[in-house]
């Protein structure tokens, strides 16, 4: 017989399914996109189903994707965005190399109908990366037998304390849960506060990243007009932070008038409202999601390239003198310092890091980066100009991160060996 706990969401989920796919032509694109997720027709006996909700999660799921492909299992990546789907759609051949063992698609609404198609061949195991929590999938895995795994898995006593009935179905859903490797202790605290029984530490994927594949061609333009120029790398940038950065860029330009800025905003649904911002104060841009000018001159009277493309920041550190990682002066969460730090750059964020504290503090005590309130950020940012070189020493994975930083990807694959099928996809 059916817990209680699960009819209620059971129940409740498939009113709103049922009502969104009879209103579907008026939903968002992401809910629309759920709504016709389906499994491949192809899939093996005991694939790999590995979520990842969106493009940061995304990013850390390659390392896991290319040991699970490395040992041949068939792999079904799913996310949860458009902006995933438009990152998953470019990298997923790129990832595969030809074996013909990796596919990409959307994450199906949580309800029996949208998970049907997803249970036709049965997966091994289902790896979702840092809280993914969804009763009603995690039921229909424990009823198989099927291994149901956390890997980053961050969770905030916050969340694991939540009351009424969306904490029922929270701890719910983390008591049929097989393992958690989780990122840091506190998470690893909150996931066993919520009823996880089988709970380890797997540390954090993000300081383990591997070096970002490279810039397009067309950087190499931009690179000979702006050699000679210092270059601030503004990334995951909230709303709210792009007028701080561009006041903070536009007074450093009285000292610096050659300092040239990149601007990415964190959110691809704001890439439109920043540019226009951009347009309405009178800045000599470029956008990166349009054709580049390819003479290097034409890049002499660009002050600003405006990175509205998926994927690229990573790599598009390597090009600046420093970087303010955003996220932490509009925000309380923060974004991944190591992107830059690991090209060796400079690297200064806002005090509200709450989601990177235990990346933050080896960083700082390592003197890697600076956190900078917003009234001390033009003093921080001149103090690094005046001594620093034009770029950075370019991608070092290991030298130059505190120890116990890296590591992370090898415990967790140690740690979830033991629940991989044991035979793997032969062909």
């Amino acid at each position: 017989m059916m817990h209680p706990t699960d009819a209620t969401y059971i129940a409740l989920v498939s009113l709103a399914a049922t009502a969104a796919r009879a209103l579907r032509r008026g939903l968002p694109t992401g809910w629309r996109l759920r709504l016709e997720a389906r499994a491949p027709d192809d899939l093996s006996h005991r694939w790999i189903w590995l979520h990842a909700v969106s493009v940061g999660e995304l990013i850390l799921a390659k390392g896991l994707v290319e040991k699970l492909l490395n040992a041949r299992f068939r792999v079904h990546l799913t996310t949860g965005t458009p902006a995933g789907l438009a990152m998953l759609n470019e990298r997923a051949a790129l990832w595969d190399q030809g074996r013909g063992l990796l596919s990409g698609g959307v994450f199906p609404v949580d309800d029996p109908a949208g998970l049907r198609s997803f249970f036709r061949t049965p997966p091994g195991a289902f790896i979702a990366l840092e809280t993914e929590l969804w009763p009603n999938l995690l039921r229909q895995l424990e009823a198989r037998g099927i291994p149901r795994i956390i890997v980053n898995g961050r969770l905030t006593p916050r969340t694991s304390g939540r009351a009424g009935m969306g904490g029922k179905w929270l701890r719910q859903a983390a008591e049929r849960l097989t393992l958690v490797a989780a990122r840091d202790p506190e998470s690893a605290e909150s996931f066993r506060s919520l009823g996880a029984a089988n709970v380890a530490l797997g540390g954090n994927l993000k300081a383990d990243l591997p070096c970002p594949p490279p810039l397009n061609a067309s950087w190499d333009a931009l690179r000979l007009g702006w050699q000679e120029d210092a270059v601030l790398i503004a990334g995951s940038t909230l709303d709210g932070e792009e007028s701080m950065v561009l006041k903070t860029w536009r007074e450093l330009r009285s000292v610096y008038p050659s300092l040239r800025l990149v601007l990415a905003p964190r959110q691809p649904r704001r890439f439109q409202a920043v540019a226009d911002f951009l347009t309405g104060q009178g800045c000599a841009f470029a956008r990166a999601s349009e054709p580049w000018p390819e003479d290097p001159r034409r890049w002499q009277k660009k002050e600003i390239l405006l990175l509205d493309t998926l994927g690229d920041l990573p790599a598009a550190y390597g090009e600046g003198t420093l970087a303010l990682v955003g996220g932490g002066w509009r925000g309380q969460g923060g974004h991944n310092p190591l992107e830059p730090v690991r090209w060796g750059i400079p690297t200064l964020i806002g005090p509200g890091y709450g989601n990177f504290e235990d990346l933050v503090g080896p960083l700082r005590s390592a003197r890697r980066l600076e956190v900078v309130g917003e009234s001390e950020l033009m003093a921080a940012i001149r103090s690094v100009l005046e001594s620093a070189p034009a770029r950075g020493p370019g991608w070092d994975a290991n030298a130059i991160l505190p120890e116990g930083l890296s590591g992370a990807l090898e415990k967790t694959w140690t740690l979830l060996q033991p629940f991989l099928p044991s035979q793997a996809y032969s062909s």
